[in-house]
């Protein structure tokens, strides 16, 4: 059975949610091959969580360089020649996308991006919306390919977990240099794509300061928060808690949209949530044709009775 390459995502010895998708979604292909690049020691604190959802191999690449982008797309491309994959996954990102258009490029192979889907047969993708699902087929040997987070179901399954260590390939040619770091500064919430609860606030909350009751109702249910684009188009929350077709995907256990119409750009990056409740005054909000549950009405009258009696509930 060919292997199937997949970068794992990993900060600070925990192994994002997207990772354990993608070694679900790989076993459809072949089997799963799990690469870890990162400071010596990342493997070790990794290996089990690998094994346990299927991984049969381990490729460790240790480096202690401040820039992982260059170093995971040279130890992807060694591992391309060496092993002859039958594709590598990568999953949906800021940094995924750099890496496998990297990728791509230098092994001559085939992107498809941004799929919600993989079988022998291809790779599916969910376009304009949600509104169609296109199917696609790669005319390369090892096509890389992104998933979508919360596309796939994660399924656990025994890998033999053998670990090999690889060498990561010495930089060539001119290189862009890291001069500053600047962290997200997230506070204690879960992160967006993470979270199996999440709180969204739209244009309706009105301004930044009163984005305070999205805050408020998320933290009472040990949530992450989201805003809509119109949200953050307009200041009141920073990009990078954006939710939508030009932010995060994400597919929560449960989302509350307060305030949030429900354009088809902000229903692409939640509509696969297993259950959505929202809040609007607008009873012909577009919100309503995928909630599970609405409520036509004040967000800052609903919001807060909900936050009291959730906290009520769990005193």
């Amino acid at each position: 059975m060919a292997e199937v390459l997949v970068l794992v995502d990993h900060l600070d010895g925990e192994i994002k949610k997207s990772t354990f998708e993608l070694l679900t979604a790989a076993r459809a292909l072949g089997e799963p091959s799990a690469v870890v690049v990162g400071p010596a020691g990342s493997a070790g604190k990794l290996s089990e969580g690998l094994k346990a959802h299927g991984a049969a191999k381990i490729y460790v690449a240790e480096t202690d360089s401040s820039d992982f982008l260059t170093p995971q797309v040279s130890v992807l491309a060694s591992l391309v020649e060496s092993k002859d994959p039958a594709a590598v996954l990568i999953g949906v990102s800021a940094d995924g996308k750099e890496i496998a258009g990297r990728l791509a490029i230098r092994t001559n192979s085939a992107l498809l991006g941004d799929v919600v889907g993989v079988s022998p047969e291809g790779a599916t993708h969910s376009v304009f919306g949600g509104a169609f699902i296109a199917e696609a087929k790669a005319n390369t040997a090892h096509p890389v390919i992104t998933l979508r987070p919360g596309s796939v179901e994660v399924e656990q399954a025994d890998g033999a977990g053998a670990e090999e260590t690889v060498e990561v390939p010495a930089a060539s040619g001119r290189s862009a240099t890291v001069q500053s770091r600047e962290p997200v500064t997230g506070g204690d919430r879960p992160e967006l794509t993470e979270a199996s609860v999440i709180v969204s606030g739209g244009r309706g909350v009105g301004s930044a300061e009163q984005f305070s009751v999205v805050e408020g109702l998320a933290d009472s249910l040990g949530a992450a928060v989201g805003a809509s684009r119109a949200a953050v188009d307009s200041g009141f929350y920073p990009h990078q808690f954006q939710v939508g077709q030009t932010g995060k995907t994400v597919s929560p256990q449960l989302y509350i949209a307060l305030g949030i119409s429900g354009a088809i750009q902000h229903r692409a990056g939640m509509q696969t949530s297993k259950t959505i409740i929202a809040v609007n005054k607008d009873p012909e909000a577009p919100i309503f044709e995928i909630a599970d549950f609405g409520v036509v009405g004040d967000l800052f009258k609903v919001a807060p009775q909900l936050q009291e009696e959730v906290t009520k509930r769990k005193s």
